[in-house]
Parts: C-alpha cells; structure tokens; sequence
C-alpha cells in the first residue's frame, strides 16, 4: 500500500523530477508549467500571453536599432541585458532572466526572434511610418513584466515603397509552386490548410546543420509562406501544392507560418 501511495504521489508530481510539463500539453497551465519565477499576473500582453513580474532589480531590459539592409529591407538589432535567448528550450518551464522575443509591425505579430539580429523584408512592411516593437517572453510564452508592464523596446521606421524590390536574394518570393525533387532534399515535411486548420497539426521539425529540407505545402486559399530566421518566402495559390527547398546553414529555432491566415506549419530546430 505504502509502494502503491509513493507511486500515484510521483505521477502527480509530474514525473518525479523529470522534465517539467508545459502549457502545450492538454490539462496543464501557466502555473504548472512555470513554477514560482516571479509572480504571474492576470492582465496579458494584449496578445492573450500573461505577464510574469519580476522586481526592477535585475530585471530583463531590451533596445531595439534599426538599419537600412544595403540590398533590401531593414536589420534589426537586439541589445539584452539580463537576459539570455533560450530557442532549446522553448515551451519548457520559465526560467530567470531567459526565453525569445516577438517582433510587432503597428501592434501585428511579425515574427518570434531567437537571437540579437533579424532580417526585416521590404515586402513585409506597406509604405508609410510605422512602429516596430520588441517584448521579451519566457520559454512558457508569458512576457516579461516589471511594474505591470511589458519588458519592451519600440523604434520607428518609414517604408518609402511598398512590396518586395525585384532580384533581392533575402525575403524573396517564389513566384510559383516547384514540384520537389528528393534528389535535392534530405527532408520532406508536407503540411495542409484547409478551413484554418494545419494538418498534420503543428510539431518540430529536427535537422543538422547543412541539411536541406523541403517544406511541400497546400492551402484552400491564397497565402504566403514565410520561414522565420531565413527570410524565406513562397507563395502559396489556392488548392495548388508549392514546395521551397530550403538549406538549413543556421542553428537555432525557426517558425514556419502563413502571413494572411498567421498559422504556424512547422518549426525547424537546426543544430
């Protein structure tokens, strides 16, 4: 009875010291998932996301530069202190002072950054001013927070010509769907949309670094494709299968997702 009692206390305890579980598996929380790093509160980020406050003192802090890329776009470069990029270990527990950033275009989620540098496409950004905003998150995706507010950094940036500059290698858009070839691919990942949903549903995909991969996706409506990290883009037509090939020469995590209908694919961990 006593081994019996020892052993549901372990299942409840989630695994006797094994990993912690994470607000992505069914029936867990933000509070399971993250232990007792700082103190969660019940407002968001006004993304659904709930903040995590942590004292002023040693708190994690961001700046934000923006500057014209030579052939297309913008780099952006991210300054942290106490703070650290964790793309391992995204959708683990919280942990102090580490986890990635979301980048915002006038409130609209653009991407989720892994590192101090990003590459921002001209094809991303209509013509006019704007506001880019950075926020930084824990690896359970709550945001940071001091004083009820979200650890941020904005900067302004003015587009003075709408769409993607023709011939530019970074952020380019296939203009048409490719049938895909194994001999060019060490990885195939196939992907559906159909009525907003993604199947098969959304997981990681693992490579070495110097693979390639083929991302083969079809979509009931028109849509755009975009890999994160890479700056990567193909257009998706309705009903039509489109396949990019893409050589994964940067390690980290990167999303794959849809532009009009924001869904995540895939994600590619490259080691």
């Amino acid at each position: 009875m006593l081994a019996l009692a020892l052993l549901l206390a372990c299942g409840a305890a989630t695994g006797c010291g094994g990993r912690a579980t994470t607000h992505h598996k069914p029936g867990t929380s933000h509070e399971q998932a993250s232990g007792n790093v700082g103190t969660l509160l019940t407002t968001d980020d006004g993304a659904g996301h709930r903040l995590r406050e942590v004292p002023a003192q040693g708190a994690p802090e961001i700046q934000l530069a923006v500057r014209p890329d030579s052939e297309d776009g913008w780099n952006l470069q991210l300054t942290v202190k106490n703070y650290r990029f964790t793309p391992d270990s995204t959708g683990g527990a919280a942990l102090p002072g580490a986890g990635h950033a979301h980048l915002e275009l006038d409130g609209r989620k653009v991407a989720r950054l892994y590192g101090p540098w990003f590459h921002l496409p001209a094809a991303q950004v209509p013509e006019g001013a704007h506001t880019l905003t950075v926020r930084l998150y824990a690896d359970d995706h709550t945001a940071w927070a001091v004083s009820g507010k979200p650890v941020e950094a904005t900067a302004q940036l003015t587009a003075t010509a709408p769409g993607a500059s023709a011939g530019h290698s970074h952020g380019e858009t296939e203009a048409a769907p490719k049938s895909p070839d194994p001999q060019q691919a060490d990885r195939t990942v196939t992907v559906t949309v159909r009525d907003g949903k993604v199947s098969p549903a959304p997981a990681r995909t693992e490579l070495r670094r110097g693979e390639r991969v083929a991302l083969r996706v079809t979509s009931d409506r028109a849509d755009t494709l975009h890999v994160h990290g890479y700056d990567k883009e193909l257009a998706l037509p309705a009903g039509q299968e489109a396949t990019l090939i893409l050589t994964a020469d940067r390690t980290g995590l990167f999303e794959v997702e849809t532009h009009e209908s924001n869904l995540v694919l895939t994600q590619l961990l490259v080691r």
